[in-house]
């Protein structure tokens, strides 16, 4: 059956499933994690064999940033190929997952006081599909961007995913992308193939980050230029970190948590990832 047609004999008005969709954090790290048969991209594919089918993704990039808040908004995004230096078998890839206007409508109406506009321009960067290309690869889920305001701090982003609590319920699988240590500047790239090479300050801040996020204190993690002197090492810019706060945002009580793909790359980069729920 036509993914779009399966998609619209329930939406127009979703209804709530009776469960939580889980929440994911994915480390997405390079772009080649999108080609390749790695341990990565195997995770990736496991996690959407553990949890329910969604009805559709929305995936919150580090590589959506935008003036005010964006949702996708058409029946087929692009496959964006948003880098360069890559292997041409990189670029030739298209990930052809449909989207929905229904969804992005609902999502929209959610947020309070948030103009969010529809787009429709943008598509699906490297930080979506390589990730949602390894989960779903027959391409038959819509799959959506929410672009991550750059004019706002975390705090906004945090109370902003709030609003979007209903979507788990509705069968919505939100997938914050990005990566908690990200440093390309200080990249060992000729350590690249050293399993978990990491500097000293890389590996303490991951662990930082994760045992906030164990004890659920969002409020450092909000706040996290306080968490250590070597925190600009950790975030240099904030867009590859500001997914995470989304997803705690988007976090329940009684959500059960667990890390995946806990490793880092090249020095001054962690693929390290969660689920809740």
């Amino acid at each position: 059956m036509n993914s779009i047609s399966e998609f619209n004999r329930f939406t127009g008005e979703l209804k709530e499933d009776g469960y939580l969709m889980p929440v994911l954090f994915v480390g997405h790290g390079s772009p080649m994690n999108g080609i390749e048969d790695n341990e990565f991209s195997r995770r990736w594919a496991q996690t959407a064999h553990e949890i329910p089918r969604p009805k559709a993704v929305l995936v919150v990039s580090a590589h959506w940033l935008s003036n005010g808040t964006r949702i996708t908004a058409m029946d087929f995004p692009r496959t964006i190929h948003d880098f360069g230096g890559f292997p041409q078998a990189l670029f030739d890839v298209q990930y052809p997952a449909p989207g929905s206007v229904e969804v992005a409508n609902e999502t929209a109406a959610l947020l309070n006081n948030i103009h969010a506009e529809l787009d429709h321009d943008w598509g699906l960067d490297h930080g979506a599909w390589t990730v949602v290309r390894n989960m779903y690869p027959d391409a038959d889920i819509p799959v959506l961007q929410l672009s991550i305001d750059y004019n706002k701090g975390p705090q906004y982003h945090y109370d902003l995913a709030k609003q979007l609590y209903n979507l788990r319920k509705k069968g919505i699988l939100i997938i914050g992308s990005g990566n908690m240590v990200h440093n390309l500047r200080m990249v060992a790239w000729n350590k690249l193939n050293e399993p978990e090479y990491g500097y000293d300050w890389a590996h303490d801040l991951n662990d930082k980050f994760k045992a906030l996020i164990s004890s659920g204190n969002h409020h450092d993690l909000i706040n996290f230029s306080r968490i250590s002197p070597n925190i600009n090492l950790a975030i240099p810019t904030s867009e590859h970190y500001l997914p995470l706060i989304y997803t705690l945002g988007l976090q329940s009580d009684k959500d059960e948590l667990s890390f995946f793909n806990d490793k880092a790359v090249g020095g001054s980069l962690t693929m390290t990832s969660v689920k809740f729920g």
